[in-house]
């Protein structure tokens, strides 16, 4: 009972943050790949069938393809990505108006940032030519 608790968790869980995932390809503010990468996690722990359909859609595989193989994304997902840490983190440290957690805030975003901009940046279309390259040297 407990493990179909479990999954059934799971599953909803990522298919909230796959809904935020192809929100993010619309809304310029909201980042893709992180939500994509969540729902693979989510998806992994739960359903197999779920996360290989996942992976090989057609329009979102690539996403999750692409950090998962090369560690690379997109430049608009990592200025995206960045961007919205820094202002949640700036907003956060005004709320706070506490030294201390500003200043754990800041080592977090630091070593997030680092993290984001450490990642190869490839083009959508590098993705997508990489992936057929991979696929095609596989078949």
């Amino acid at each position: 009972m407990r493990n179909k608790f479990k999954k059934i968790f799971y599953i909803s869980l990522g298919f909230i943050t796959l809904s935020f995932g192809i929100l993010g390809i619309i809304l310029p503010l909201l980042p893709t790949t992180p939500f994509l990468l969540l729902s693979a996690f989510f998806f992994m722990r739960s359903s197999k069938k779920l996360y290989d359909w996942l992976l090989n859609h057609r329009f979102l595989g690539i996403y999750i393809y692409s950090y998962i193989t090369f560690k690379a994304i997109d430049l608009k997902t990592k200025i995206y990505a960045i961007s919205l840490l820094w202002i949640s983190l700036v907003i956060s440290m005004i709320i706070l108006q506490n030294i201390y957690l500003s200043i754990l805030l800041m080592i977090v975003g630091f070593g997030v940032s680092i993290h984001l901009l450490s990642l190869k940046t490839l083009s959508k279309k590098e993705m997508i030519i990489q992936r057929k390259q991979t696929v095609l040297i596989m078949d």
